[in-house]
């Protein structure tokens, strides 16, 4: 019987945290008595709304783009991408000196298209239920000589995203459960690559919107599942299915996915609002819903959550959340 060899390692997220030192900020990590005593654990939320673009994404598109030959940074940088690895890696191309071309859907949220532009880039625009993004931003670097990078389907990327998730090991301690948001499936790649790396017995818990249950369904069926593309306030994670890369990870390490609906999305980051005093948008609010919800199931003692980032303007923020 042979066995697949890791896409990254530990050692690979440790490398990544010593490139991102300085460039990234090292975000910070809250406590709530309240929060705490409504879900009966103590939680520890990792604050990626304060990241550099107010994501996590600014850690994989940096430390993938600053490993790139000279040669190859001077012809410029592509991506495709719903909004925060947009921004991520046109501030990457900023700070390294080069320029960005960003392939992105035709309803991405405005605020994040403005932020993508304001960084430098130039935007391409595609239908996301009748084009195929990779296809797309695959011509196009192709055509421009440019070098594509991934929102997830990228050692360099998924390691530097497992950053967060190291500094959170090295700040809270011993932790009994990650819960992770999963789209694409980086950032769960790396972070269960950090965690279980340090702390075999924690226990990996992914969640999605109930309408993009697409890597709940490949785990179970244990292969890659598609499913149409889903319609979901949580427009970061509208994907159609895990990708090659990060699945081949994330079916070794993480123990389960939970999902939430969008209601319980909503009721979540009004809560980070009013009790936590910080904004987050739908994907960054879906593992504290499915601790609100009892969606996550018997909680242990000490819970960690990615809460991945806070990019919502202020008229989208309270279309979703006035209602609750």
């Amino acid at each position: 019987m042979t066995t697949t060899p890791p896409t990254i390692t530990l050692d690979d997220v440790r490398d990544a945290a010593a490139r991102l030192k300085g460039v990234a900020h090292r975000t910070p990590v809250l406590r709530s008595r309240t929060l705490d005593g409504l879900v009966g654990a103590e939680v520890l939320l990792k604050c990626e709304n304060f990241q550099r673009v107010g994501a996590f994404k600014f850690r994989g598109a940096y430390n993938a783009a600053s490993r790139l030959a000279p040669e190859q940074l001077a012809r410029g940088i592509a991506a495709y991408s719903s909004g925060n690895h947009a921004q991520a890696v046109a501030l990457a191309a900023r700070e390294l000196g080069t320029t960005a071309v960003i392939v992105m859907p035709e309803d991405a949220p405005g605020s994040k298209r403005a932020a993508t532009e304001g960084y430098g880039a130039e935007i391409v625009t595609y239908d996301r239920y009748t084009e195929d993004r990779v296809a797309v931003a695959e011509a196009l670097a192709a055509d421009r000589g440019l070098a594509l990078i991934p929102p997830y389907e990228h050692p360099h990327v998924m390691a530097g995203q497992g950053t967060a998730a190291l500094e959170l090991l090295e700040e809270a301690g011993e932790l009994d459960a990650l819960l992770v948001p999963v789209g694409g499936g980086g950032l769960i790649a790396g972070s269960a690559t950090a965690v279980k790396g340090l702390r075999p017995g924690t226990r990996i818990v992914g969640v999605e919107p109930e309408a993009g249950d697409d890597t709940k369904r490949s785990l179970e069926a244990g292969r890659r599942v598609e499913i149409p593309v889903p319609r979901t306030i949580a427009d970061g994670q509208a994907l159609h299915t895990p990708g090659e890369l990060t699945f081949s990870v994330n079916r070794r390490l993480v123990d389960d996915i939970a999902l939430v609906c969008d209601d319980e999305i909503r009721a979540a980051m009004r809560f980070a609002f009013e009790r936590l005093k910080i904004v987050v948008e739908p994907s960054g609010a879906t593992p504290l819903a499915a601790l609100l919800s009892g969606r996550a199931g018997a909680l242990p003692r000490r819970v960690g959550v990615i809460v991945s980032g806070g990019n919502i303007d202020t008229g989208r923020f309270a279309e979703l959340c006035g209602g609750v």
